[in-house]
């Protein structure tokens, strides 16, 4: 089980993998960290049971593991453990989450 799956979000918490940019172009050319801009999108890692209502009434998260996502520019908690070398995680609230992508 890798460490990232650990990780159990609550309530409507979700756990996103941010996807990383290519860093060679489509003829071979390789790009300095610098010139790649970090990219507005995710995998959902992990997913909170979601919120409950004053009333009781269960409120259900929209996004399931796996789903690709659309994320804000700012926002999001980043999660920094030493077994996350190359790998950016972030946990958002699920309103926060912006779209699902097909």
């Amino acid at each position: 089980m890798s460490a990232a799956k650990r990780i159990i979000p609550l309530l409507d918490r979700v756990l996103v993998e941010r996807v990383k940019a290519e860093t060679k172009t489509a003829t071979g050319i390789l790009l300095p960290e610098k010139a790649v801009e970090k990219l507005n999108e995710g995998v959902v890692v992990a997913v909170g049971p979601g919120n409950v209502t004053r009333e009781g009434k269960h409120i259900p998260v929209g996004v399931a593991e796996g789903d690709r996502v659309l994320l804000p520019s700012y926002g999001g908690s980043p999660i920094k453990l030493d077994t996350f070398k190359d790998k950016e995680y972030l946990l958002y609230r699920a309103e926060e989450i912006l779209a699902k992508l097909q």
